[in-house]
């Protein structure tokens, strides 16, 4: 396989994350058993809009609050919201940095207003191998669209059939493989390591 460069999903390849603690928070904040909250929730159209960039947080937690049933301040979203992140997936930020001279890494990541500036802040060093993050509130475009795919080859300049693609949810797999993308899902360290290896 002749790749030009490597683009990784974050939440779930470079970093780990947990829904579980986003309920359990908010939870313990509004009185609530935390299976309403987890039974309540779901990536809706809000939650799409809010990826995007076409609604800031204050509106997706409006939307929230009606969804979920919870009267929470947005403060208290934002911090059940940004307790999503675990910590840095074990070994990956290794393997990241020993690959970069070699070949040009890149992030692509379906994230949100309220995140973004959390994962910039308290993962500064797990992104520092990558030459650009993109965030799909700032691209107006999430994956699996073929638009967002299509967006990030324009950017860093190369055709879609020479980037690899690593992302842990099969949909997002999936659509760039449509595209004519390589990818991997990542289900553990060794599935990047082996593709890594393999090129």
């Amino acid at each position: 396989m002749s790749i030009d460069a490597l683009l990784f999903d974050l939440g779930g390849v470079v970093i780990e994350i947990d829904f579980g603690r986003v309920f359990a928070r908010w939870a313990a904040v509004a009185g609530r058993p935390v299976e309403t909250i987890a039974a309540r929730f779901s990536m809706d159209a809000a939650y799409e809009r809010h990826e995007r960039g076409e609604i800031d947080a204050a509106e997706y937690f409006a939307s929230l609050r009606s969804a979920l049933g919870l009267d929470l301040s947005d403060a208290a979203f934002t911090e059940g919201w940004n307790a999503i992140y675990v910590r840095e997936i074990p070994g990956v930020r290794a393997l990241l940095e020993s690959v970069a001279p070699r070949v040009p890494l890149y992030a692509f990541t379906n994230s949100n207003r309220a995140h973004q500036p959390f994962t910039l802040r308290h993962y500064a060093d797990a992104l520092r191998p990558f030459r650009r993050v993109f965030f799909s509130c700032d691209l107006g475009l999430r994956k699996p669209e073929r638009a967002a795919f299509e967006a990030i080859a324009a950017a860093i300049d190369a055709p879609l059939d020479r980037i690899l693609f690593f992302d842990d949810t099969p949909g997002n797999v999936e659509g760039a493989r449509a595209v004519g993308m390589p990818a991997v899902l990542v289900r553990s360290i060794e599935d990047i390591a082996k593709a890594v290896a393999d090129l």
